[in-house]
């Protein structure tokens, strides 16, 4: 009789059960990833349906940091905002930046873009109406009770207004010199931000002299206790009312829409209020 191999019938079946073992695990990951990406995709939406990306003018800066966390502590979603001029921020959803809502120093572009089918139907909505000052530095000497005259002094070299080609505020200081009949006689000191917050940076470094800002901007954190400034009488020029919209490219309409119910409620006006916003012209189109 054959001599029997002891180890092989029990190495075979110790082999195979290995086998079998590696075969099921590998199975059941390759079964569980598709679940697994599955879950992760659902979070990631939750957490990514939880956050709007709004476009604001920056004289808006200073009180939607206070609206937004309000909003976002109230509600635990989040609300990115990101600052510049309402004219840039018009071009950028013309050609289809990724922003679920449009904060304007003007009426003019959210119309624009409502008139273009860009916005979602009924979002349109006056928020405020803003202001421009001259402002100075504490230790200048420029006196500011001339009003739009002290921009006459000849120790003046350089004033700074926001670019009138793409801001509002800028357009605003151009119309009130005008309007004062001084534009001509200092048109060749003016130096141009991109925005009216950029406008104030140059006042408050010392890179111009005297500057038309927005009060709002004037009332900030940044510049309160900075420096002077005299209001410059609202019938020197066109009108500053502001308009939001929520933009129909928004994946997130139902987040977008509790703000803007956020906005037109009395703690949001009362924020706006506190920066020199007039809200007593708040109003759907």
């Amino acid at each position: 009789m054959p001599e029997k191999n002891e180890n092989g019938p029990m190495s075979q079946t110790s082999d195979e059960s290995k086998a079998n073992s590696k075969g099921a695990k590998a199975f059941m990951t390759k079964a569980r990833a598709p679940l697994i990406w599955a879950a992760f995709a659902m979070f990631a939406h939750l957490c990514w349906a939880e956050e709007i990306t709004i476009a604001a003018a920056s004289d808006l800066q200073s009180a939607m940091q206070e609206v937004a966390s309000a909003f976002e502590k109230q509600t635990g979603t989040k609300v990115k905002v990101i600052y510049g001029s309402s004219g840039n921020f018009f071009q950028q959803i013309q050609n289809g930046a990724p922003f679920d809502m449009f904060f304007s120093a003007n009426l003019d572009f959210p119309k624009k873009l409502e008139a273009g089918g860009l916005t979602e139907e009924g979002s349109f909505y006056q928020y405020a109406r803003g202001k421009i000052v001259i402002w100075v530095p504490n230790d200048s000497r420029i006196n500011l009770d001339y009003g739009l005259q002290a921009l006459l002094d000849p120790g003046i070299n350089k004033i700074a207004i926001a670019n009138p080609l793409h801001a509002p505020y800028g357009q605003a200081a151009v119309s009130a010199m005008q309007k004062e009949g001084i534009y001509e006689r200092v048109k060749e000191k003016l130096i141009q931000g991109e925005n009216i917050s950029q406008t104030a940076s140059f006042v408050a470094s010392g890179a111009a002299d005297v500057g038309i800002i927005s009060l709002s901007i004037a009332l900030s954190p940044n510049l309160k206790g900075k420096g002077r400034y005299v209001h410059i009488p609202t019938e020197n020029y066109p009108p500053l009312d502001q308009a939001c919209v929520i933009l129909n490219s928004s994946r997130n309409k139902a987040l977008a829409q509790r703000f803007l119910a956020y906005v037109k409620g009395a703690a949001a006006g009362k924020e706006l209020s506190t920066y020199g916003f007039d809200v007593t012209s708040q109003s759907a189109k």
